[in-house]
C-alpha cells in the first residue's frame, strides 16, 4: 500500500513506521537508536523515548479588527501571548525588555 489513511503525527509513530518500512523491505535496522529501544523495551520504548522530532502542525485563522477596540488591537495581544506560549516566555517581561531597549 503506497498511500496513508492519515499522516504520521507522533514521533513514536514516525520511528515505528521507519522501522516497519525497513523490515518489510528486507533491510537491516542495524544500530538505529529506535531499533535498539524497540528491541529492549518494545513499543513502550518507542513511545517513552522517541528519537524522531515531533511534527507540530498549526493553523492560522484570520480575524477582523473589532471596531470598539480603540488604540490597542486585541489581535496583536493575542498574537504576542501565543508566541510567548510557544516560546515559553513571559509576555510582560519581554514587553518591558523591548521598551527599555
Amino acid at each position: 500500500m503506497s498511500g496513508r489513511f492519515w499522516p504520521i503525527c507522533e514521533p513514536a509513530q514516525a520511528d515505528y513506521e521507519q522501522l516497519r518500512e525497513i523490515v518489510l523491505a528486507g533491510g537491516e535496522v542495524g544500530e538505529m537508536l529506535a531499533a535498539r529501544r524497540f528491541a529492549r523495551r518494545g513499543l513502550a520504548g518507542l513511545i517513552s523515548w522517541p528519537s524522531a522530532e515531533p511534527a507540530y502542525l498549526g493553523s492560522v485563522i484570520g480575524a477582523l479588527r473589532p471596531p470598539w477596540c480603540g488604540g490597542e488591537d486585541p489581535r496583536e495581544r493575542q498574537l504576542r501571548e501565543t508566541y510567548a506560549f510557544l516560546l515559553d516566555r513571559d509576555t510582560q517581561s519581554d514587553m518591558l525588555r523591548a521598551v527599555g531597549e
